[in-house]
C-alpha cells in the first residue's frame, strides 16, 4: 500500500505481463511503477518479438529435457488435465476400471481443492519435471506466488506453462493453467489483437465496407489460422476465462460482443521521447532527396507471410506501389519510403524523415504503424469503418470524435493523398493534432492512469 494525496490507502498490486505485445507491455509496465505497482514484463522464446521489442524483466528460455521427469510427473500431468485416456495407459488391467473415477476426481479437485492444497500439488507437478537447473523453473514458480494479476495478450496465448517447455506442456489443451491461475486467485486480463480474435471468418465478412477484406488475406483458407471453427472455438475459451478483456477498434461481432469486452486504447500506448517529432537522425538513418520531396511511409511486418498469392495484403500495400508510380507520372514530386523487416527502435528514424504514412484501406481502423506516425506528428491515412467508430462511441465517444486518422479506401485515396501532398499547411495541422491526440490517448502516462483504473477495480472486483 502506499498514501495517496489526500491520506488514504491506495490500492497497489502485482501485475505480470505474458509476452511484450509489441512495446505496449514495456511502457507500461514502467509507469505502472512510477504509480507505485510491481510490473513486470516475461517475454518467451517462441514470441515474433525480435523486431518490435524494446525490452523485458524476464525471459522465459524454452526449456529442454534432458533428464527423464520422476515416475509420478506423468500421473500428476494426467491428473491435471483430467485425461482419461492417458490416465488408462498408465493403470494395469484391474485399475482400468477406476481411470474415469479418477477423471472426475481430478476435475472436482482442480475447480474446489483449497488453494493451498492446490498450490502444493501444483508445486510438487513442477518439481516432478526433475531439471537439474533449479533455477529455470523460477519463473514458473513466481507466477504462482508473486503477481495478483496476469495479463495476457494474442490469440491461442492463453497459456503459460506452455511456453516454458513443449515438450512437457503441448499435450495440455489451451487454458488449463490460465484456469489454475484463476484457482489460486488471480485476476485474468486478455489484449485483444486482430480481425479473427473472437469473430468468426464469416461475421467478418459481413461488416459493410469498400470490399471484402478476407478475399485478399492469405490466410482466408488456412483453417489453423482463420476459420469459423477455429475464431469461435478461442472466443469461447477467451470469454470463459479472462475477467477483462481489452479491445480497440469496434469489430464488436461474435464474441467481442461481450460485457467483459471493453475499448480501452490507452492500453495500446507508446513513450512519447523514443517517437518524438524532433527526434535526432544518426547520420546512417538519414534519407537524400530534393528539397521539397514528399516522403510516403508504409510498412508491412512478414510482408511475404502476410502477403497472398496475387501480391495482395491487408496493408494495402497492392494498392499504394502502383498509385505512386502514377504519381510521379503525373509530376508530383512524391517518394515511397517502405520497409518490412527492420527493429522498430532503428524504423522510427525514418518514420520522423517521413511527410505522411499510408496504411490500411479496407481493414476499418489502425494499428501500431498508425499509432508511431501520430506520435511522430504525421498526417496518417487509413480506412476508418463507420459501424466500428459508432461501436466504439458507446463507451469512448470523445476518442472517436477527436480521431486525426484521414479516412480512405481503395476508390477515393488518390484524391485524399493527392490533397495532402499538394497543402503542407493541411498536413502541418494534421499533424500537430495528431501528436497532440496521441500523447492524450496513446502515451504510456495516459495508459498507465487508465490500466491503474482497471486493474485496481479487478482486485476490489467492481468492474
Amino acid at each position: 500500500m502506499i498514501m495517496n494525496s489526500l491520506g488514504s490507502k491506495k490500492q497497489v498490486g502485482r501485475i505480470l505481463f505474458i509476452g511484450v505485445s509489441y512495446y505496449n507491455n514495456w511502457y507500461l509496465s514502467r509507469e505502472l511503477r512510477k504509480l507505485g505497482w510491481k510490473a513486470d514484463v516475461l517475454a518467451y522464446s517462441s514470441e515474433n518479438s525480435a523486431l518490435y521489442s524494446h525490452g523485458s524483466d524476464f525471459f522465459l528460455k524454452e526449456y529442454t529435457q534432458n533428464d527423464p521427469p520422476k515416475k509420478w510427473f506423468a500421473l500428476l500431468h494426467s491428473f491435471f488435465v483430467g485425461d482419461l485416456d492417458y490416465l488408462e495407459s498408465l493403470l494395469n488391467k484391474r485399475l482400468k476400471r477406476f481411470a474415469s473415477s479418477l477423471g472426475r476426481i481430478s476435475s472436482w479437485f482442480v475447480r474446489h481443492a483449497p488453494r493451498p492444497v492446490l498450490l502444493r500439488l501444483l508445486m510438487l507437478f513442477l518439481n516432478s519435471m526433475r531439471t537439474s537447473r533449479l533455477a529455470e523453473l523460477e519463473p514458473l514458480y513466481d507466477v504462482l506466488t508473486q503477481y495478483d494479476i496476469v495479463h495476457f495478450t494474442g490469440v491461442q496465448n492463453l497459456r503459460y506453462f506452455y511456453f516454458f517447455s513443449v515438450q512437457h506442456f503441448g499435450s495440455m489443451p489451451i487454458g488449463w493453467d490460465v484456469e489454475l491461475l484463476k484457482r489460486l486467485g488471480k485476476k485474468i486480463v486478455y489484449s485483444n489483437t486482430g480481425c479473427l480474435d473472437g469473430v468468426s471468418q464469416s461475421s467478418f465478412r459481413k461488416w459493410e465496407g469498400p470490399e471484402v477484406v478476407c478475399d485478399i488475406c492469405p490466410w482466408r483458407d488456412n483453417p489453423d489460422v482463420c476459420s469459423d471453427e477455429h475464431n469461435l472455438t478461442w472466443g469461447k475459451l477467451r470469454n470463459e476465462l479472462c475477467d477483462y478483456q481489452i479491445t480497440l477498434g469496434g469489430n464488436r461481432g461474435d464474441y467481442n460482443d461481450d460485457p467483459r469486452v471493453h475499448e480501452v486504447p490507452e492500453f495500446y500506448c507508446l513513450d512519447p521521447e523514443v517517437w518524438q517529432p524532433d527526434l535526432s537522425v544518426p547520420a546512417e538513418y538519414r534519407l537524400e532527396f530534393p528539397q521539397g520531396t514528399v516522403k510516403i511511409f508504409h510498412a508491412v511486418g512478414n510482408f511475404k507471410l502476410r502477403t497472398d498469392e496475387n501480391n495482395r495484403n491487408l496493408k494495402s500495400t497492392h494498392i499504394y506501389l502502383p498509385l505512386i508510380e502514377r504519381l510521379k507520372q503525373e509530376g508530383y514530386p512524391v517518394e515511397l519510403l517502405f520497409f518490412s523487416k527492420m527493429p522498430n527502435k532503428e524504423l522510427r528514424f525514418y518514420q520522423v524523415q517521413a511527410d505522411i504514412f499510408v496504411d490500411m484501406l479496407t481493414v476499418g481502423f489502425f494499428g501500431a504503424t498508425a499509432r508511431e506516425g501520430m506520435m511522430l506528428g504525421k498526417p496518417v491515412i487509413c480506412y476508418l469503418r463507420p459501424q466500428w467508430l459508432e461501436q466504439m462511441r458507446r463507451e469512448i465517444p470523445e476518442y472517436v470524435d477527436e480521431l486525426p486518422i484521414v479516412s480512405a479506401t481503395p476508390q477515393t485515396v488518390e484524391k485524399v493523398l493527392k490533397d495532402l501532398i499538394e497543402q503542407p499547411e493541411k498536413r502541418a495541422e494534421i499533424g500537430k493534432r495528431s501528436r497532440a491526440f496521441a500523447l492524450k490517448w496513446h502515451s504510456a502516462e495516459a495508459g498507465a492512469k487508465r490500466l491503474e483504473q482497471i486493474y485496481s477495480s479487478l482486485l476490489k472486483k467492481r468492474w
